[in-house]
């Protein structure tokens, strides 16, 4: 079966049908469009930052549920905000996380990425404050931003709200809501590499009173790429209903999915050693894709939420959340270290690889005021229940070793072979119990408190490729504290402690399963409201001591990773951040980080994460043309390393430079011409892999966008 098309049929194809599906929606807003205005409180709701067209947000919950400013947050946290996104032509999360202080996004491979943060791997994804760690600790294809108001990140260890996990980061998607008022936009991309890409948006009163409200995002995009016969598309629905069932109860009911398809995508990456220790360099077109490959991913969430406003300021939610994702896949990995002369010394490895995997979470919690000792606290207390399953299966391809031409002469045509010379997977099913309070002292008029502490009771049962993944833990406590002070009204400096564990999947050369991760996580920071609010900044010191981490040990005969546990990791260093607006015409989000991470033996480990992160973007409002803006996304980051036996793989410190231009023709009318690496550096993606394989990241692009507004 033949899984390419004609990029341009194919983008057609999808453009019409968005076409046919906003149109006759847009024309049903006509309708609603006459209504008189509606007053709806939304105490309930999200706030949103989408209508505000600012680089900031009031509150955040991703750190306790307590509904806390960021400088009430005794934890770093940065939010991209829609307006963030619009400007920058960020579409995915990928490229919205590869702006944020701090994160790094190790694109290992094309289909297939992984994220850090503060040293250590990103697992935690949630969806409005509830999720999981994810299982491998990667996210297949992209995860598209349309239907996102803003995503929040919390930096460091956050335990109280989920318990398992690393003291990276929490990465959490807040949903975009319906609004009142009737409001629609059509927006239409086309770029480098044939990119095009439609999307649209249509919120508002769905009943004359105004008390249901519902919203529609359609969209899809296709592009060809600067990897050699690397195609993708990428379909997006999302639909969202908020009814007002009394004055005081919200039901809000929702679904989004989204289908990512690659044709001839890299598994596993380029080889970056010559068989004599030296450093490769191929074009940076170069893949290792075979013409009949493809990785196909579906993403489907369905979630529920029912809040209550209760007496005395307090208020309760229950939300339920479904997620399902499939994937399948033909594959091919070219795998061995090449002569440096002839170019010769590369194997094939075909697979086809399939994955499904369903969860159900449900979080119920109450939050309120409550007086003590004459003074004004808050308190959260809640529980979550979580159930998983995953099955996935990997068939191997005859042929596995045949000798393969040079990278130079690969012209992606080998014979796809039948996948039944072995198999190989797993099936397993993962259970949840947490409870969790939390509380917010106002011990003084300048200095306040939050405590909090969870208890988690996690059953797992089934195979991990070959290996038991039987295990149980009851009750295990992670705390979490934290201690505020104010300076004045402008400056607050904080502390926060918290502890961390986190079961593993990963298994050592014996195939028996390493120990879970054990630590703890320290934080000392400045956080300060400049410029009569306006802008926002941070000062973050933080220590984490991480135990059993596991760490990439090498192949077993199998051609399988195997791990070993690295006692004594640990990981210091310094955040700044800056976000926020200067003037009127000025927003800017700019961060700089620092981190220095050690084995036991005060060893540098993790060597391909940089010690130095530079992330900045801003716009500017030309005052001498109206309407016109201009900005520019600065990326830089220090050295990184990896050894591969006697030999070592560099990249050298480099900067990505983007920038853009909008132009507002009218109240209803825009266009933004963004530009993607300017000075066209060349720099390999990753080194997450050990230094094994990486490929090139992307030269200089550009893409116009015209938006229609209402």
């Amino acid at each position: 079966m033949s899984h390419r098309l004609i990029p341009v049929f194919r983008r057609s194809r999808l453009a019409s049908a968005i076409v046919l599906v906003t149109l006759p929606v847009l024309s049903m807003a006509e309708e609603v469009i006459s209504l008189d205005a509606i007053d709806v409180s939304g105490q309930l709701s999200e706030p949103s930052s989408e209508s505000t067209g600012s680089y900031t947000v009031g509150s955040t919950r991703t750190a306790t549920k307590l509904d806390l400013a960021p400088r009430e947050t005794p934890q770093a946290v940065s939010v991209a905000t829609r307006q963030q996104m619009d400007d920058f032509g960020q579409d995915d999360i990928n490229s919205v996380l590869d702006s944020t202080t701090g994160v790094t996004v190790e694109r290992a491979e094309t289909d297939r990425t992984y994220y850090t943060a503060r040293g250590f791997d990103i697992t935690n994804f949630q969806y409005d404050g509830v999720g999981l760690p994810m299982v491998y600790g990667n996210v297949l294809g992209k995860i598209d931003t349309a239907f996102f108001d803003r995503v929040e990140v919390l930096r460091g260890a956050n335990g109280l709200m989920s318990g398992v996990g690393n003291p990276s980061a929490t990465v959490n998607f807040i949903r975009k809501r319906p609004t009142a008022r009737t409001q629609a936009s059509i927006t239409a991309t086309g770029g480098s590499h044939d990119y095009g890409r439609l999307v649209g948006d249509l919120s508002g009163a769905l009943s004359e009173s105004g008390h249901v409200r519902g919203r529609l995002v359609v969209g899809g995009e296709g592009s060809e790429s600067y990897l050699d016969r690397y195609e993708t598309t990428r379909q997006m629905l999302y639909g969202v209903i908020e009814a007002d069932v009394t004055d005081t109860t919200l039901l809000t009911l929702g679904h989004f999915t989204q289908t990512s398809d690659a044709d001839s995508p890299m598994w596993g990456s380029l080889p970056l050693l010559y068989s004599d220790g030296t450093q490769t360099d191929y074009p940076r077109s170069t893949s290792t894709s075979a013409d009949w490959a493809y990785w196909n991913s579906r993403y489907h969430n369905s979630f529920l939420t029912l809040s209550q406003e209760l007496a005395g300021g307090w208020q309760a939610q229950l939300s339920v959340t479904r997620l399902e994702i499939d994937s399948d896949s033909k594959l091919f990995y070219q795998y061995g270290t090449p002569d440096r002369n002839t170019g010769l010394g590369l194997a094939a490895y075909p697979s086809l690889y399939t994955l499904e995997k369903e969860q159900w979470i449900a979080d119920l919690y109450a939050s309120g005021p409550f007086s003590l000792a004459g003074r004004t606290h808050e308190l959260v207390v809640g529980g979550n229940w979580s159930y998983s399953e995953l099955d996935d299966i990997s068939y191997y391809g005859q042929g596995i070793g045949t000798p393969l031409p040079p990278l130079e002469q690969w012209t992606g045509h080998y014979p796809e072979p039948a996948f039944d010379a072995a198999v190989n997977g797993s099936d397993w099913t993962d259970k949840y119990i947490s409870s969790y309070a939390a509380a917010r002292w106002s011990l003084t008029d300048r200095l306040s408190a939050i405590t909090g502490l969870r208890m988690t009771w996690l059953d797992s049962h089934g195979t991990n490729y070959g290996n038991s993944k039987d295990t149980s833990y009851d009750a295990v406590e992670t705390p979490y504290a934290g201690v505020l002070y104010d300076l004045n009204d402008q400056h607050t400096v904080y502390v926060s402690y918290t502890e961390i564990f986190s079961p593993q999947t990963e298994t050592d050369v014996a195939g028996d399963r390493l120990d879970p991760i054990d630590g703890v996580n320290y934080e000392l920071g400045l956080k300060s409201e400049l410029l009569d609010r306006q802008l926002q900044t941070t000062v973050a010191l933080f220590h984490t001591e991480q135990d059993n981490l596991a760490e990439l040990a090498g192949k077993d005969a199998n051609g399988e990773d195997y791990y070993q546990g690295a006692d004594g990791i640990t990981s210091d260093g310094i955040e700044l951040e800056a976000t926020g607006a200067i003037g009127d015409r000025i927003q800017l989000t700019a961060g700089y980080t620092y981190v220095d991470i050690e084995d036991a033996d005060n060893n540098a480990a993790r060597t391909f994460v940089p010690e130095h992160l530079v992330r900045a973007k801003g716009t500017y409002d030309v005052p001498a043309f109206y309407g016109l803006k201009v900005g520019a996304l600065v990326r830089w980051q220090s050295e990184i390393s990896a050894a591969v036996g006697n030999a070592e793989v560099k990249q050298d410190s480099y900067a990505l430079v983007d920038l853009m231009a909008n132009y507002e023709f009218t109240d209803n009318w825009s266009t933004t011409l963004n530009l993607y690496n300017v000075t066209d550096e060349k720099y390999l993606a990753s080194l997450y892999w050990g230094g094994s394989q990486s490929y090139y990241g992307e030269p200089v692009s550009a893409d116009l966008t015209v938006k229609w507004t209402y």
